[in-house]
């Protein structure tokens, strides 16, 4: 194929995916099969692999990553990315037209929702996106444009060549969004994110794009911060120029002349809360008019020319119907209350954890109660207290018995939780196949939360070991897996069989045993089979090893189900064993641990690269710990070192050691 013909179709290509790109996620209104759209986008991604060279600024390939890697470099803001002087109550709505009124008689205000989001900037050259950057302190933010070209409704090019305009807008994740990343994070067991800002704010910081774009952000453009070759004269006005250039501005906006008039949009906008698919936790008033701005001018500290009203948290008293406990990956028994559904914060809700057994004893809780919920930008609410209380209900306990499997539960003092210890249990099917599925355990690639969902639903899997009897016929079957992703899936599974010892005893789901200790645990036994005959003493010899991990393992590996489990595991073709790690290298002998966020590696390539050369990583600090390597907020672990006067070294540092040696 000739050079010119090959850029020829790459622009084209890129023109095709960029239009219905934009049919199906700004129009909402799809030309083509999703089939279709991921068969030109894939092509277009081989080609521009191939042709680097003829890879254009606007593509939209941009925005899954690539795979690189954001150094967050910073960025100095030309025009400071401010804040607004927040205000709680509508008389002080009223004060701020007045004086805004008395100075400006003719100045009319536009009220518009305030998203609960990451305040970010977007600079355009000639119309192509060149740079993204958080508001950070408002004169400084981080460079995030990787992250920002994944966020579909972040235009890459604009609908007209604006010599240069950079813009203020919000990234925020949509309830659903949140939901969904709430429901996967609850299944593999993770701590789980606040809110909707913090889940934007944490997504948008990824150092992989690639994990920012699987999180489905969105944006709202609401200010211009500078502009050539236009002139605009209001905040209305430019809100429409910016939608004409293919931002998607701030929803609801509406123009008001009087103090009245803006405070019952104020009022409008907070019945309409729960008509909108994101949070919000205001709503702004600015004076329309630029000229009017600017004779208004700003204190030390705000613009005189715009307010931010605040929501109040609410709070309301409803009747607990009941109360429901879950069993968790590890047998914790987490209680859910039920109760009659309220409608707080823009939504209706009808549930809030109440952690533990301590929790519900400290507030007195019975079924039956009148309680009282605060929800404050939070998604799942939260039991402040209870309002009336019949003295004759006794205080809610916790069950004996396990609600899915009947075994007895036993309380886990450490951590002020019952536990389920059945390992068989299939209340924690589900959460068990994820985490022995994960990336830092047997890393089978394709295995998500919704496969496993679906080979559990249709009964295909009870056990760990069912996943390596899978056959094509029965993937195939699946609902939205094909030949190919089976095929795919099986290829994986039968890769995992390789991933060694550490690795397997980790994706046992062991209580207590983290990613570390496992692999001590692999590299101190050698094999799997010495496991079932360690005592907790020797265990307990193990550095990084306490008496109660020790007994974990010593009480896991005694269990009848623990034995069939493994030996089915055997003869599935698993490896039971773990290679010895290499005694030489020039980091031999030597114990790191790594703390804070490295320059340019990930913590995992950190320890493969020092375990590669012979070192050993340790978890937490102590006398025995040659080097602590040290990235960007070290923590308590950087303290723990000074005290221990444990040398401390950074990235740089550490290759110079693997060099010179």
């Amino acid at each position: 194929m000739e050079e010119e013909e090959i850029k020829k179709q790459i622009g084209e290509l890129t023109e095709r995916v960029a239009y219905h790109a934009r049919r199906y996620y700004e129009d909402d209104a799809p030309e083509i099969e999703d089939f279709e759209y991921d068969r030109l986008f894939h092509r277009l991604m081989e080609l521009e692999r191939e042709y680097p060279q003829y890879v254009r600024e606007d593509s939209p390939t941009h925005r899954i990553g690539w795979g690189r890697r954001n150094s967050f470099a910073p960025v100095e803001h030309t025009v400071p990315m401010g804040s607004l002087q927040d205000v709680f109550s509508l008389d002080e709505v009223r004060d701020f037209v007045g004086r805004v009124l008395e100075a400006e008689p003719e100045a009319a205000f536009v009220v518009e929702p305030k998203i609960d989001g990451l305040s970010v900037s977007l600079e355009y050259r000639d119309g192509l996106l060149q740079r993204g950057s958080t508001r950070g302190d408002g004169f400084t933010g981080e460079d995030v444009s990787a992250n920002l070209r994944t966020i579909r409704t972040v235009p890459l090019r604009l609908r007209e060549p604006v010599p240069f305009l950079e813009v203020r807008g919000e990234v925020y994740m949509s309830w659903q969004s949140f939901q969904d990343v709430a429901k996967e994070q609850e299944l593999r067991e993770q701590e789980p994110f606040k809110n909707p800002r913090n889940a934007a704010a944490g997504s948008l910081r990824q150092k992989d794009p690639a994990v920012t774009a699987g999180r489905k952000l969105d944006i709202f453009v609401f200010n211009i911060q500078r502009i050539e070759g236009r002139e605009l004269a209001s905040h209305r006005e430019s809100l429409d120029y910016l939608a004409s250039l293919g931002f998607s501005v701030i929803p609801s906006y509406r123009t008001c002349h009087t103090a009245e008039e803006v405070c019952r949009e104020i009022e409008a906008i907070g019945r309409r809360r729960e008509e909108f698919s994101f949070g919000i936790d205001g709503a702004v008033v600015k004076v329309d008019s630029f000229t009017a701005r600017e004779a208004l001018g700003s204190t030390a500290k705000y613009p005189k020319w715009a307010v931010a009203f605040k929501y109040p948290p609410e709070e309301k008293d409803t009747e607990l119907l009941s109360i429901e406990v879950k069993v968790g990956r590890t047998g914790a028994l987490t209680p859910t209350a039920v109760f009659s559904p309220i409608l707080l914060a823009g939504t209706t809700v009808s549930r809030a954890v109440l952690h533990n057994q301590g929790f519900i004893d400290e507030k007195g809780i019975s079924v039956g109660d009148i309680i009282r919920v605060r929800k404050a930008g939070d998604i799942i609410p939260e039991v402040v207290s209870v309002t009336r209380h019949d003295p004759a209900r006794p205080v809610y306990r916790l069950p004996d018995f396990c609600p899915a499997c009947g075994a007895p539960v036993f309380f886990d003092g450490e951590q002020a939780a019952k536990r389920c210890e059945n390992p068989e249990c299939p209340a924690q099917l589900l959460r068990n196949l994820i985490h022995f599925a994960s990336r830092d355990a047997m890393d089978i690639e394709g295995l998500g939360p919704a496969i496993v969902e679906a080979l559990v639903e249709n009964g295909l899997v009870r056990s760990p070991a069912d996943l390596y009897g899978l056959t094509l016929p029965e993937l195939s079957r699946l609902e939205r897996m094909g030949k190919k992703s089976a095929e795919n899936l099986l290829a994986a599974l039968e890769s995992s069989k390789g991933q060694g010892l550490g690795r397997l005893v980790f994706a046992l789901g062991i209580r207590g045993i983290g990613q570390k200790a496992a692999l001590l645990l692999a590299e101190h036994f050698g094999e799997m089979e010495k496991l079932f005959s360690a005592g907790k003493e020797e265990i307990c010899a193990i550095e990084g090893f306490g008496e109660i991990m020790a007994q974990a393992v010593e009480e896991y590996f005694s269990l009848p189900q623990t034995r069939e489990l493994v030996d089915r595991l055997k003869a599935a073709g698993l490896a039971m064993a773990q290679e010895r790690a290499a005694t030489g290298g020039e980091l031999a002998g030597l114990a790191f641990v790594i703390t804070g966020t490295l320059p340019t590696m990930k913590r995992s390539e950190a320890e493969k690269l020092i375990a590669a050369h012979g070192g050993r990583v340790s978890s937490s600090v102590s006398k025995k710990t040659s080097y602590l390597l040290a990235g960007e907020d070290g923590g308590s672990k950087l303290v723990r070192a000074r005290e221990l006067e444990v040398p401390i070294i950074g990235e740089e540092e550490l290759m110079r050691m693997i060099q010179n040696a």
